[in-house]
């Protein structure tokens, strides 16, 4: 199963963020474990290692990146993402990148706290807690 997680989810962990942070953990260990497959956008990677950097430091930062990217796959953003994410999906050109960049790569749930982002979605749209529920009716 391919799953994207939205910047806000990864940021959840990283940031320690409550009470965000223990839902976030448990995906991440089903990722860790490739029970799953986990993508992140382009656009979150770089997104993410600016916040993360401006809260920690740039090599903190570079660090986390490096393991992130190990751990996740990352869906692309090129122009014929950029263009389709105008016309595409929600109120939000972030979240519509996200989403158009999802639907390229055959991504079959979006994991996000911020649903509203990906109105009319052909992708799966749930939060951390929906997700987890859903995968344990999975097993």
């Amino acid at each position: 199963m391919k799953i994207l997680l939205d910047t806000n989810v990864v940021l959840d962990l990283l940031l320690a963020r409550e009470p965000f942070v223990t839902y976030a953990r448990e995906i991440f260990v089903l990722i860790e474990n490739t029970e799953i497959e986990g993508y992140l956008c382009a656009n979150s990677v770089t997104t993410l290692h600016y916040l993360i950097g401006r809260e920690k430091n740039k090599e903190e930062a570079d660090e986390i990146i490096s393991e992130l990217l190990s751990l996740f796959e990352v869906t692309l953003v090129d122009k014929k993402v950029l263009t389709e994410a105008t016309t595409n999906n929600g109120i939000d050109y972030e979240d519509s990148v996200i989403y158009t960049s999802a639907f390229h790569h055959d991504v079959e749930i979006i994991v996000t706290r911020d649903k509203k982002g990906f109105q009319n979605s052909k992708i799966s749209i749930l939060t951390p807690q929906e997700f987890l529920a859903f995968w344990l009716t999975k097993k």
